[in-house]
């Protein structure tokens, strides 16, 4: 994923995830919206599982995505919680830590359109 976000332009700055979600923490390029990135993103890596010797086993990107901004200040806190993740989701779901830091940031949501 790395490899994609600097073809998109942008500084990639720490990838991580778990099972079931990705983080990715960028430097964005005032030339790429982040939509367009995130379809680059999804796109590249789509095309390289189903070439890799596990596509046989079923992936599909979600059609959402969250995209928050990190001031510079807490790069290094970011990038502990990025490489943390699996250590982090033995107590608390993907879905369960969305929905918090959304209430915490007052963001609406509509799980309609947020997991599928």
């Amino acid at each position: 994923m790395s490899h994609h976000v600097k073809d998109s332009g942008c500084v990639s700055a720490s990838v991580g995830g778990h099972v079931d979600h990705v983080h990715l923490l960028v430097g964005l390029s005032r030339t790429i919206t982040i939509a367009k990135l995130v379809e680059n993103i999804k796109t590249e890596t789509s095309k390289w599982t189903k070439n890799a010797i596990f596509s046989a086993q079923r992936f599909a990107w979600q059609s959402g995505y969250g995209a928050f901004s990190v001031s510079h200040s807490l790069r290094s806190t970011v990038d502990s919680y990025i490489g943390s993740q699996d250590k982090h989701h033995q107590t608390l779901s993907f879905k369960e830590e969305y929905r918090r830091i959304c209430a915490k940031h007052e963001i609406e949501i509509d799980e309609r359109y947020v997991w599928d």
